[in-house]
C-alpha cells in the first residue's frame, strides 16, 4: 500500500495576515496554499544597495532634472493596490 503525502511548512502569521488571507479564499473549503499559490507577485525591480553599487561604479547617471522629476513623483506616490482585499 502507498500513501501519499504532501510536504508542508508551518508559518507564523499576524492576525490581520490571516484574516487576510482567509478573506481571499474563493469558497470555505479553498485551503490557504490554493489562495497563495493564485496570488500574483509582482518582480522586484532594483534593490537600493544594488543601485547604490552602480552608482559607485559609474557615478550619477541622472540629470539634476531627472532627479527633480523622481523627487515629484515619490511625492505623489500612492500605496499599491491591496490584491486582497474584498470590495
Amino acid at each position: 500500500m502507498y500513501v501519499l503525502c504532501m510536504a508542508t511548512k508551518t508559518i507564523s502569521l499576524r492576525v490581520e495576515a490571516y484574516e487576510r488571507l482567509r478573506r481571499a479564499r474563493r469558497h470555505p473549503s479553498e485551503s490557504f496554499s490554493e489562495v497563495v499559490m493564485r496570488a500574483e507577485w509582482p518582480d522586484l525591480g532594483i534593490s537600493g544597495r544594488g543601485l547604490l553599487e552602480i552608482y559607485r561604479r559609474e557615478g550619477p547617471f541622472l540629470s539634476a532634472a531627472a532627479l527633480e522629476r523622481v523627487a515629484e513623483g515619490r511625492a505623489l506616490d500612492a500605496p499599491p493596490e491591496d490584491k486582497w482585499q474584498r470590495d
